[in-house]
């Protein structure tokens, strides 16, 4: 059972937030994240759920932008209120080693979709079950979601218990090194990139 571990507050330089741990047991060493502008976030609220990319989120990769749009969603959520699930599923829920792999793929021509097939992998491996179930244990019922991606819309309303009523687009202006990731994105995944 997922459950609310620790809460603390964090100071950032989007400002402060209130930060907790969400696992299924007290020793688990990779918990999920929130962070939240509010202990009381209401019925319906602002969500972005992120999933990890070490190398955008930490180190600034240029490859992809994700650590843009983590950055850009905190700067909102602060500014509007609302709440970040930071999910731990990495590479698409391939995991940091087989997103190497396939990063060294990708360098010999193919796309971060089928590179994750090459590797035997689903093309999206991720799943928002845990995200879910977060949103439930805050009390909200209706979302709207600051995503480009489709499918985390759709997989929401396929489960049932969390309404999304809107989206908020996060467009990050493209690199010339992610650029090919990004046509991929919404090439192949059909995420709605209105500036690309």
């Amino acid at each position: 059972m997922l459950r609310r571990i620790q809460t603390i507050t964090l100071p950032t330089e989007f400002g402060p937030f209130l930060m907790s741990a969400y696992a299924r047991t007290d020793s688990d060493p990779m918990p999920h994240i929130i962070l939240t502008t509010s202990d009381d976030i209401g019925k319906h609220a602002l969500v972005r759920i992120h999933s990890e990319c070490l190398t955008g989120d930490l180190l600034g990769s240029y490859r992809c932008d994700c650590g843009e749009q983590l950055h850009e969603s905190l700067r909102i959520i602060q500014e509007q209120g609302g709440v970040l699930i930071y999910l731990r599923q990495e590479g698409r829920g391939i995991g940091l080693i087989n997103k190497m792999r396939a990063y060294e793929l990708q360098d010999q021509g193919l796309n971060t979709a089928d590179a994750n097939l090459h590797l035997g992998f689903a093309a999206d491996g991720r799943s928002y079950e845990d995200a879910i179930a977060i949103l439930k244990d805050l009390g909200i019922e209706q979302i709207t979601l600051l995503t480009n991606n489709p499918e985390k819309i759709k997989a929401l309303d396929d489960a049932g218990s969390v309404e999304v009523i809107g989206r908020k687009p996060l467009i990050i202006k493209p690199r010339k090194e992610n650029d090919d990731y990004l046509r991929t994105k919404q090439d192949v995944f059909g995420h709605l990139l209105d500036s690309h």
